[in-house]
């Protein structure tokens, strides 16, 4: 089974999956930095695992956040990733300072990048978890800056086989009249990918 199999209503949970994740992590970002953020998820894809690296702008652009593995019933790797033209916008959300690039980080730079891809992760797999009933439980984050084409190869050589597709929920982040977008990729692999289609109900 694959991702083109799913029909409306399949893709229809997928999509719900996104937008409950995106809410509860909207809530928990607020207590954690204690202001309001909120988060939107204007589209949410199926994509061939190929097209991941463009979805970042290319193999050759700049990308900033955090990445790690996912184990449980259904084994996956994620990755959250902001370009790095926008790491100084979201670091202004997150902590109140512009930080032109994740050269400068200090060590509260990268620990709330961390804590925000630990969020992001928990509570997206959390509405995952509530959709398929399934258990899952995710690493501590690695920050990751590099070129997407070598985050995506160091994914690749790292773990070996994953799916053809990729589940990409596109989320902006809001605070005041400051806007920025990244990507959240869930990256399951073979076996895990048919565990969750075959819950959503492909037979």
């Amino acid at each position: 089974m694959k991702f083109e199999d799913l029909n409306e209503i399949q893709l229809d949970a997928l999509k719900e999956i996104g937008n409950v994740g995106a809410g509860n992590a909207a809530t928990a970002l607020s207590t954690l930095l204690n202001k309001r953020i909120d988060m939107t998820v204007p589209k949410i894809e199926i994509l061939p695992f190929n097209e991941v690296v463009e979805i970042m702008g290319g193999a050759d652009s700049l990308v900033a956040g955090g990445f790690l593995e996912v184990y449980g019933e259904a084994p996956m790797s994620i990755l959250f990733a902001i370009p790095e033209k926008s790491v100084s916008l979201f670091m202004q959300i997150l902590i109140g300072k512009e930080i032109n690039s994740i050269e400068d980080f200090d060590e509260m730079s990268e620990s709330v990048v961390k804590e925000v891809t630990n969020i992001l992760s928990g509570a997206y797999l959390n509405s995952l978890g509530m959709f398929t009933n399934l258990v899952f439980e995710a690493s501590v984050p690695a920050l990751a800056y590099d070129m997407s084409g070598a985050i995506i190869g160091n994914v690749l050589q790292m773990y070996g086989e994953v799916s053809d597709y990729a589940f990409v929920i596109e989320s902006v982040f809001l605070e005041a009249d400051i806007e920025v977008k990244g990507h959240f990729f869930l990256l399951p692999e073979p076996d895990s990918l048919f565990k969750i289609l075959e819950r959503l109900g492909v037979s």
